[in-house]
């Protein structure tokens, strides 16, 4: 489906010089006097290599047609990540080259949105946030307040988060998947 490069946002994914490229930033620009233009940087879905690439407000991009399913995570092994489907209880993996970057946002049971291409799973698109418990971080400072300076937890699948002094131990914390920032106590 072709659209006005005007048109794209971070996080579509946009078909070119026969590959698939995911939008991780774009910016619309317009240098004094001249002519509108998209700034953007792609990652080839493919590869996983990142391009900038300049578009004309007024050029015509192709935006690939996907499919979505929600699939549920079940675990990862050395063949790379497994997932079912529930309406057909069918089992599919995605490599790990295919899958990177959500290891630590993947808590078993977790169901995700997986984008087809042509029948080919192309991304694994995570929830804007998840929960996950503490299981690691420093005792908190006496009297501290949620302003007072940060302190690392270690979350249960790994990942490492700055957090307020109050953050103790086994409490779940709310984290952005595309920053990997702490928002909140749940």
């Amino acid at each position: 489906m072709k659209m006005n490069a005007t048109n794209i946002r971070v996080g579509q994914i946009l078909e070119f010089d026969g590959d698939l490229y995911r939008v991780h930033w774009m910016q619309h620009h317009t240098p004094g006097n001249l002519r509108a233009m998209i700034q953007t940087k792609l990652k080839n879905l493919k590869s996983g290599t990142m391009i900038e690439k300049r578009f004309r407000a007024d050029e015509r991009v192709e935006k690939a047609q996907l499919e979505e399913k929600e699939m549920e995570w079940l675990y990862k092994d050395g063949s790379g990540y497994h997932f079912m489907d529930h309406s057909t209880y069918e089992q599919m993996t995605i490599s790990t080259e295919a899958a990177r970057d959500i290891d630590h946002y993947l808590i078993p049971s977790a169901y995700v949105s997986i984008s087809f291409y042509e029948g080919q799973p192309v991304s694994i698109n995570l929830p804007t946030t998840v929960d996950l418990v503490v299981k690691e971080t420093q005792p908190g400072m006496k009297r501290a307040t949620a302003t007072a300076s940060p302190k690392p937890a270690t979350l249960e699948t790994g990942l490492v988060v700055q957090v307020p002094q109050f953050v103790e131990v086994g409490d779940k914390v709310r984290v952005n998947t595309e920053t990997g920032e702490y928002l909140e106590r749940v």
